[in-house]
């Protein structure tokens, strides 16, 4: 990994001064008797992108999930240890989970626009959660929103159109709007560019960078030029554990676990 895959990152902050966000401690996951977490403990925080990275099945996916409670939807899953958003457990029984996925996003590898218009996307996260009750609220969120994805020049005009209709990274920018209209606090993003070409996958990248400091953002990617880029800090999963947190810089150039060296030189993957 050259120095020049750094270039956009920015100083990383490894001081320990960030209040996180969320935190989790001791997580672990399984599927029936399977172990498929062990015992996963992090600070995620607003000021910077995290990047969860290493080989498929490592956990790193079925970890993100935990952070929204989307595992609960999993047949045979069970979660054990504590997350938590802004020090509440997201698991007490008094959390309303639909409002915590409103407030702790989700974008997914392929893009999923609602069969529904562009304009109809955006607003229908605000409407159900009525968040906007007259339609110059609604259509400012709409606006807001498509802009904050860097789409509002592109759609401006077409917002009766479907949101099918759209490239493969306009419907993926589409579904970061979606996301960014309720107001959520975190953004999880699994593989947001794997099922995109480069031009739309730069495009993302740069709107990950733009977002930052404004939401809490993770990103799950096989692509650890694409982690360089658009994080300051990286976790490497393997096998389920945690192996290896901190600044994307010293990760990279300089990680202390052995497995975290192989892995990143490429001598497994």
């Amino acid at each position: 990994m050259n120095d020049q895959a750094f270039s956009s990152v920015a100083p990383a902050g490894g001081t320990g001064a960030e209040k996180p966000k969320m935190t989790a401690r001791d997580v672990r996951v399984f599927y029936g008797a399977f172990e498929a977490l062990k015992g996963v403990s992090i600070d995620i925080s607003t000021e910077n992108v995290t990047a969860f990275i290493g080989p498929s099945g490592c956990g790193k996916s079925t970890f993100l999930r935990c952070l929204n409670r989307m595992n609960d939807t999993v047949a045979g899953a069970r979660v054990e240890g504590s997350i938590a958003l802004d020090g509440r457990d997201i698991h007490d029984p008094a959390m309303d989970v639909v409002q915590l996925r409103a407030r702790v996003g989700m974008v997914f590898q392929k893009p999923n626009p609602f069969p529904k218009s562009i304009y109809d996307n955006v607003a229908y996260g605000p409407r159900i959660h009525g968040l906007a009750t007259k339609k110059p609220e609604l259509d400012g969120i709409v606006e807001q929103s498509l802009r904050r994805a860097g789409l509002w020049d592109e759609v401006k005009d077409r917002l009766a159109d479907s949101g099918t209709a759209l490239s493969g990274g306009q419907q993926q920018r589409l579904c970061i709007a979606r996301a960014i209209a309720v107001n959520p606090e975190v953004i999880l993003m699994d593989e947001p560019a794997s099922a995109l070409d480069p031009i739309a996958t730069a495009r993302i990248e740069e709107l990950i960078d733009e977002l930052r400091g404004r939401y809490a953002i993770v990103i799950v990617t096989h692509n650890m030029q694409q982690a360089a880029r658009v994080s300051q800090k990286v976790a490497f999963f393997h096998l389920g554990n945690m192996v290896e947190y901190g600044d994307t810089r010293e990760i990279f150039t300089n990680p202390k676990q052995s497995r975290t060296k192989d892995y990143i030189t490429g001598r497994y993957g």
